[in-house]
């Protein structure tokens, strides 16, 4: 009898650390969600920043070098405040140089782009990067696309082409389109990188620290070690330099860090989706665009595409919730037959 009971409460025991294990797995999961959504948001305000700087005749690669300049600065003081070494092991500086390499020039292209195009057009080109991450995955890692990340690819490309309403007969500029194309690829090389490196479990301050220098490089040598760097003359080319390094840089690459490791790349990459959309909110809130019922339409596509990459992941699959069911039918047959017996 004594056996039974001990039995009893061994397995009592094992299901309360399993429900608070799926409990402690669901809050880490929508963690990961939300700084997914933070970080696709606030890269969404790059064109808000940088481009009153182009319109003050400043170079692109002199924004960038601000933009990662001061980042880098501000990401060191947080270090140093929290007491964060600086020290990598020898077998992660490679890795550092390449991502960091990668998301500068990710960066450029980007930029580059918006001498080309229209912003709101670049920003919606550059959600093709799910996309290319979900394919990378799939062929370099065997990660099959479930329905719901399909779906939710499916949706939010359409809500993006639903966000642009061209004018007829406008045709876009076919290196603008090359160079969004370029910079999205080097983005989910990197997202894919950062999940399935060595730099996998580094401090996310470190991470960003170093891949902001070594991407910083790439334009000190563009700008010929600071010989051709523009000056910014005004206040308010500060805070749109302040403002760049900030929102898109720090708090974007950071917490998109953060939500790699805690959600995986391809979610994580979904969840760029609000990109387009932060874009959207400025253009209609700080340059009085027009809101037509198309744009939402494809906001109301792009927010359906996210719920459904959330639920998705939360929620038990199908075989998962049919061996529940039998299990729960298995128990309570057990315990009817006891009963009757």
């Amino acid at each position: 009898m004594r056996t039974t009971e001990g039995y009893g409460d061994c397995c009592r025991a094992v299901d309360s650390v399993r429900l608070r294990l799926s409990k402690s797995m669901q809050n880490i999961g929508m963690k990961g969600y939300l700084y997914g959504a933070v970080a696709a948001a606030c890269y969404g305000l790059n064109p808000l920043f940088a481009v009153p700087m182009y319109e003050a005749g400043v170079s692109v690669d002199s924004v960038l070098f601000y933009r990662y300049g001061l980042a880098l600065a501000a990401v060191a003081v947080v270090m140093l405040r929290r007491g964060t070494g600086f020290a990598v092991a020898r077998r992660e500086m490679l890795p550092l140089f390449l991502f960091g390499m990668l998301l500068s020039l990710s960066s450029l292209a980007l930029f580059e782009s918006y001498n080309f195009l229209d912003v709101g057009i670049a920003s919606t080109l550059l959600f093709v990067y799910p996309v290319m991450v979900a394919v990378i995955m799939a062929a370099m890692f065997r990660e099959r696309p479930t329905a719901a990340t399909v779906t939710a690819i499916a949706l939010a490309s359409a809500g993006i082409a639903l966000l642009y309403e061209g004018e007829g007969g406008v045709r876009l500029d076919a290196w603008g389109v090359a160079l969004v194309f370029m910079s999205a690829l080097f983005y989910a090389v990197y997202i894919v990188g950062v999940d399935h490196s060595v730099l996998k479990g580094m401090d996310t301050l470190r991470l960003t620290f170093y891949v902001l220098l070594f991407g910083m490089s790439l334009f000190v040598v563009r700008l010929r070690f600071g010989a051709d760097l523009q000056p910014l003359d005004t206040p308010q080319l500060w805070a749109c330099a302040v403002s760049l390094a900030l929102f898109p840089t720090i708090v974007s690459f950071a917490f998109m860090t953060l939500s790699i490791h805690l959600i995986g790349s391809t979610p994580a990459a979904i969840l760029g989706a609000l990109e387009p959309v932060t874009a959207l909110v400025c253009g209609v809130a700080v340059f009085g665009e027009r809101l037509t019922p198309r744009i939402c339409l494809g906001v109301a596509a792009i927010l359906t595409a996210v719920t459904l990459v959330i639920l998705g992941r939360l929620l038990p699959g199908p075989r998962t919730a049919v061996a529940a069911v039998r299990r729960l039918g298995g128990a309570a047959g057990a315990i009817f037959g006891r009963r009757h017996s």
